[in-house]
């Protein structure tokens, strides 16, 4: 297959970048040539247009920041949809509402397309390596074609069943994700405040049923003091925000969904939309006047798994 790629982000231009590593015939593309120029270097090719580029390609992948960005590139003028033909797939790997991509996924099946929503978990640092994690939502037959692809980007790959499955279960998992941090951050204040030293809490945290992926990565950043997880407050918002959509078009009365989206909007107004998600921490920092760092943590997340090739997840039926 020859890929399209449009959207080099934080998580994007990692996910192009293992594409490119195993070989495959690769076009992007982002608003920010700079940002796609390690990848020209190394062998892609530039996209003149996302047109262009469905022209030249079997697959287009978008990984971008928002919905609206997307349909802008989907459904926009020189959009991927002036030049879907029949037998080639667009594959969203942007976190987004499942209503929204499947308005999408609609326009790409009536022009002959196939579409997926295929967004990543995991964190960049396995994004770089190749072994985040990837769902998948698209007919089974569009999935089995995607698969080499999806694997070559990723460790674990999950058909979530039908067109817009993937972006809900997408969030579910990011809204459990930012749950877990705000916890973290009150545990981890709580022990400072009461005296113990951080890094044994950090331990007993890790080896204890209080264990989570969120607490082996966010914590260790937060106790360094970079914060650096490469996520902002904005994307968090985002995210959880269209979570409490969901919740509120099926009538399901959530109780703390709500407070995280007024924690993070809190955290927006007194640091900026593009602060770094953990530091939403420091408003119990300068509640209390503590400073919740501790020696030995790294300033950002390095994945020591070796590249293995990707495999399918099967759920236990």
């Amino acid at each position: 297959m020859k890929l399209g790629f449009i959207g080099l982000g934080n998580v994007g231009a990692k996910l192009a970048g293992s594409l490119l590593r195993n070989g495959v015939d690769l076009t992007v593309r982002d608003l920010d040539q700079a940002a796609a120029q390690p990848l020209l270097d190394a062998g892609a090719h530039w996209g003149e247009s996302p047109a262009a580029m469905t022209e030249q390609v079997d697959m287009m992948i978008t990984c971008l920041p928002s919905p609206t960005i997307s349909d802008a590139v989907v459904t926009g003028a020189d959009g991927i949809l002036e030049a879907m033909q029949p037998g080639k797939i667009w594959a969203e790997m942007s976190t987004t509402d499942e209503a929204e991509v499947r308005r999408l996924g609609a326009l790409v099946a009536d022009a002959g397309g196939e579409p997926i929503d295929c967004p990543v978990s995991g964190g960049c640092h396995r994004a770089a390596t190749g072994n985040i994690a990837i769902f998948a939502g698209c007919e089974r037959e569009t999935f089995e074609r995607a698969l080499p692809i999806l694997t070559t980007m990723g460790r674990r790959i999950l058909h979530t069943g039908e067109l817009g499955s993937a972006s809900m279960l997408k969030v579910m998992t990011n809204y459990l994700a930012t749950a877990n941090l705000v916890t973290l951050a009150e545990a981890l204040t709580v022990s400072k405040a009461a005296g113990m030293d951080l890094n044994t809490t950090y331990e007993a945290i890790r080896i204890s049923s209080g264990n989570s992926f969120v607490h082996e990565t966010e914590s260790q950043v937060i106790l360094n003091g970079s914060r650096d997880i490469n996520f902002t407050m904005d994307l968090v918002s985002k995210d959880i925000g269209i979570f409490q959509e969901i919740a509120e078009r099926h009538e399901v009365p959530l109780e703390v969904s709500p407070l995280l989206c007024e924690i993070f909007k809190d955290g927006e107004d007194r640091y900026g939309s593009r602060e770094l998600s953990p530091n939403i921490i420091r408003r119990l920092e300068d509640a209390t006047g503590l400073e919740i760092l501790a020696p030995g943590f790294p300033a950002e997340m390095t994945d020591d798994e070796p590249e293995e090739p990707g495999y399918e997840v099967v759920p236990p039926r």
